[in-house]
């Protein structure tokens, strides 16, 4: 009976095991089909999901398998940061702290570092991709972090107040590209070049606090320091724009590295339509601000109390990229009492430009271009364009490469002389000193006369006593009209000059 009832219970014990031991095996292979899912899942999502998934600050070799981790860079970073630091500190009050002259708005007459630390904390790199794209370089994108406990203080001087205001929270979140000229000679490095990928758009965000005092005090100062910063970035270092840096010591030709223009375009603002009403009494004043680089802005004429103005003005504007690059247009109502209004924004890439058609677009006016930013969803108007793109051949970039360093010295000559604020101001077609050496106004060129300032109608005037001969020589042609443009309140859009080629409709009517 022990044995009847033993052999009973052996059979129900291993019937038991054969049937768990089944059941265990169809589980695990439930889930081994359900992970194969997942990741079969996975590896069909794009970049723009895996943002989703993961959030705008997700590093970029999640979806971008090329990019290597190099944590043992981020180790050495971090023990050498408190050196370079230190170098770097010194570097950027050489070279950031002109630019933050040269590219400061009208409203501001001074910006300056009182006081400037790195802090302890190094940038992250998150991942690296090595790629070769041309014979004799290695280029590098080297995705950057960067949010670190640094000490910033700028000294803002403005006519109606001076104050220091302190930098707090910066972080930083970029791709850097590096590209690294080799040579047959040792460092066996000629140059490198530095520059930010425009795709992904690099973020630098940053709190502002005045100390002993308030960021009040001078209206509109937060709008105007985040409008230098993003001018430096997207005019010096966003790509196609870079920083060429000879090494070594060894004697190269750094010429094919540097930033050329690759054609030029000839734009004509024909007209807006249905612009919103910045004014309580009367209609808006509008004009047209356009450029592709920040650093050569042009603007049309005021058209007084009209909301569908027409300017039919026709400017010539330089492109470095035409595959990244693009055409900003900002409208604004112009104000003299307070700074000019801006009553919208259009962009146009160069992509959409065939060479040697002239083709005519109706851009939808926007509150700004970083949709993040936009909460007023009412309509705000169009703005009717024409454009021209044509590519330049090697002789005709040289040409306009010299043209523009010429255009820049002569601008800053302007600066000292207090014609124009900075060397960003927006100028008009009615004012431009072109020319090597020749000093005329860019309307005047016909008649050697012209005028700058706000009184871009009139057509005649004097450029300066400051420009030495030539301002001299043209004071006999005319006399000096229209408001200082160094006052605090007038907008660095309302200075009259062109761009490198610039034509104005002055110039087209022949005067």
């Amino acid at each position: 009976m022990g044995l009847i009832s033993g052999m009973v219970m052996g059979m129900v014990l291993g019937i038991a095991l054969v049937a768990g031991w089944s059941r265990m095996m169809r589980y695990r292979s439930t889930k081994r089909v359900a992970k194969a899912v997942d990741i079969k899942l996975l590896g069909s999502l794009n970049r723009d999901d895996l943002k989703k998934l993961c959030g705008d600050n997700y590093p970029e070799w999640i979806s971008f398998p090329a990019y290597e981790q190099v944590k043992w860079l981020n180790k050495q970073l971090s023990k050498l940061w408190p050196f370079i630091a230190d170098a770097a500190t010194m570097v950027i009050r050489d070279s950031v702290e002109p630019l933050l002259d040269d590219y400061r708005p009208a409203g501001i007459s001074s910006l300056k570092f009182t006081k400037l630390s790195l802090g302890n904390v190094a940038p992250k790199i998150e991942g690296i991709r090595v790629q070769s794209l041309k014979k004799g370089q290695i280029t590098m994108d080297i995705d950057f972090r960067w949010g670190g406990d640094l000490s910033i203080i700028l000294a803002v001087e403005a006519l109606v107040a001076s104050l220091p205001i302190q930098l707090k929270d910066l972080q930083v979140f970029t791709v850097v590209r590096v590209i690294f000229q080799l040579s047959e000679e040792i460092p066996c490095i000629s140059a490198v070049v530095v520059a930010l990928l425009a795709e992904p758009k690099p973020r630098i965000d940053y709190t502002l606090k005045a100390v002993g005092g308030s960021l009040t005090a001078i209206p509109g100062l937060s709008d105007m320091i985040d409008d230098t910063v993003n001018s430096i970035v997207t005019d010096m270092l966003e790509w196609p724009h870079r920083i060429v840096v000879p090494l070594g010591g060894v004697d190269v030709d750094i010429s094919e590295l540097e930033l050329k223009p690759q054609g030029k375009l000839s734009l004509n603002v024909v007209k807006a339509n249905a612009l919103k009403n910045m004014e309580m009494i009367g209609k808006s004043d509008p004009y047209v601000v356009l450029y592709v680089r920040p650093m050569f802005k042009v603007k049309t004429k005021v058209i007084n109390n009209n909301l569908n103005p027409v300017w039919d003005e026709t400017f010539e504007l330089l492109a470095e990229d035409k595959e990244t690059q693009s055409v900003i247009l900002e409208v604004f109502d112009e104000d003299n009492v307070s700074q000019d209004k801006r009553l919208g924004i259009a962009k146009l890439p160069l992509t959409d430009l065939e060479p040697g058609t002239n083709k005519e677009f109706e851009l939808r006016l926007l509150p700004s271009l970083d949709t993040l930013k936009i909460k007023d969803k009412k309509d705000r108007g169009s703005l009717t364009i024409k454009v021209k793109y044509h590519p330049f051949t090697k002789e005709e970039q040289l040409q306009a490469l010299e043209h523009e360093k010429r255009i820049l010295e002569e601008k800053r000559k302007m600066k000292e002389a207090g014609l124009i604020g900075g060397t960003m101001d927006a100028l008009g077609g009615a004012a431009s000193l072109v020319g090597s050496g020749v000093g005329l106004v860019g309307t005047g060129v016909g008649a050697g006369v012209g005028l700058v300032g706000t009184g871009v109608g009139a057509g005649v005037g004097l450029v300066g006593s400051g420009l030495g001969a030539v301002g001299t020589g043209l004071s006999k042609a005319g006399k000096f009209m229209g408001k200082t443009v160094t006052n605090q309140f007038s907008s660095a859009r309302r200075n009259g000059s062109s761009t490198p080629g610039g034509q104005g409709q002055g110039e087209r009517n022949g005067s």
